[in-house]
């Protein structure tokens, strides 16, 4: 790879106060690494990290905030709702134990894990739009949540919806997600952007990589960001978090875009029982 010129946080735009490349954090389980992880990506200029209370590592996220060289309202903080705590008590009891965890007074996004076993739209959307006009959340997300889904989730509650998380990248589209946020002005957030590293196992990606010498994961962001979709990597190592960030500096062209779009291909990486499309 040709040198890359240094980039900073002023570097990655914006979609309504959301960067639109952050850090993921799903499965960086380790202690050590996940802080450093977290503390690595912020001093190098993300300025976007997600976790979740399924994760089991929020206290490490909020210790890598804490411990990097940015101010804590420099950083957009998104955590998630497990599926068990989505009851009204319990979204409220939950929520504060993870800003206690996280050591800080509010989240910048707090989201509905996914649609699935305690999730009520009533009783959760009451919770959640409570924590909303209390101030200890900035913004009400939804994950994992189809079409129809959406639909259900805008008319329960009675604060705008920001996000919907969802897997997403060059081999499972989301068109028809997609398609439904825009019409409610609800920002898409991608997980799994790299396809759980199957990126780099398609030969259009790579031809494009090979084309602007960069990597397939470069090319993946790149794409998303063209999209107007904010992406969540997950990386340990600084070689990765580098990687993902430099894609900052890529412009995809219209036929790069158009190549991307026409993959036929289809390939969900994260397809648990109880997602709503197996329902």
């Amino acid at each position: 790879m040709t040198n890359k010129p240094q980039l900073t946080a002023n570097d990655c735009p914006t979609a309504d106060g959301i960067p639109l490349l952050g850090l993921g954090t799903w499965e960086n389980t380790d202690p050590d690494a996940c802080t450093n992880s977290v503390k690595t990506a912020l001093n190098m200029g993300y300025r976007h990290i997600d976790t979740a209370q399924i994760y089991g590592n929020e206290t490490e996220v909020g210790a890598g905030i804490e411990q990097a060289a940015v101010d804590r309202e420099d950083v957009f903080l998104a955590t998630k709702v497990w599926i068990d705590n989505l009851s009204y008590e319990d979204t409220l009891k939950t929520t504060q134990e993870s800003l206690d965890r996280l050591g800080v007074d509010t989240v910048d996004l707090l989201y509905i894990h996914w649609p699935a076993r305690a999730y009520d739209p009533e009783e959760t959307f009451r919770a959640f739009n409570e924590l909303y006009d209390d101030g200890v959340i900035d913004r009400i997300g939804i994950s994992n949540f189809e079409p129809t889904d959406i639909e259900t989730a805008v008319e329960a509650s009675d604060a705008p919806i920001f996000a919907n998380q969802i897997e997403c990248h060059p081999l499972l589209q989301q068109d028809a997600v997609r398609e439904t946020c825009a019409a409610h002005n609800i920002e898409i957030v991608a997980y799994s952007p790299l396809a759980r590293g199957e990126v780099f196992n398609v030969p259009e990606l790579t031809k494009i990589a090979d084309k602007h010498d960069v990597s397939e994961a470069q090319v993946s962001l790149a794409w998303l960001r063209d999209k107007g979709i904010t992406a969540i990597p997950k990386a340990t190592g600084e070689t990765h978090i580098r990687d993902n960030w430099e894609s900052l500096a890529l412009e995809l062209n219209d036929a790069d875009i158009s190549t991307i779009d026409a993959i036929d291909r289809t390939d969900r990486r994260v397809d648990p029982s109880f997602g709503p499309w197996n329902q």
